[in-house]
């Protein structure tokens, strides 16, 4: 019997591997799962999970300048409503040089940070940017 039951591990192990690892290509990748619902709630702690994100997120937190952030608004992003929040800033590159600011969308889903867009120019469009000191502070 063991001999049996190693042979059908064998075949039918990569079987249950390969249907794991079929990938959807119209679903998105997303840290949150999306319920699909229309209304989102406002991420009540935008600023502190951003500040969180881009610790791990830039290669190098320190020595960030001209940092500033806009206030959540909805926007449709691939076609569904979400907030999101806009930031613009120049991080300090691997020889110590600052590239010109750039806007990077925050994407937020029931609240929570769902993911980065990088050269967000349309979702950005039409925002008021407000300074964003911490993220100038961040250590590592």
């Amino acid at each position: 019997m063991g001999r049996l039951v190693k042979i059908t591990a064998t075949v039918l192990l990569p079987i249950m591997l390969s249907a794991c690892a079929a990938s959807d290509d119209t679903k998105p990748i997303t840290f949150t799962e999306d319920r699909g619902v229309s209304t989102q709630p406002f991420p009540k702690n935008y600023r502190a999970e951003v500040l969180a994100f881009l610790k791990t997120y830039l290669n190098d937190p320190v020595g960030v300048r001209d940092a500033g952030m806009a206030e959540p608004v909805e926007r449709v992003i691939g076609g569904r409503l979400r907030y999101v929040a806009c930031l613009r800033f120049s991080p300090r590159e691997s020889d110590g040089s600052y590239r010109a600011p750039r806007e990077h969308a925050i994407l937020f889903v029931d609240g929570r940070l769902d993911r980065i867009l990088e050269n967000a120019v349309e979702p950005c469009a039409g925002l008021a940017y407000a300074p964003f000191p911490d993220l100038e502070k961040m250590t590592r």
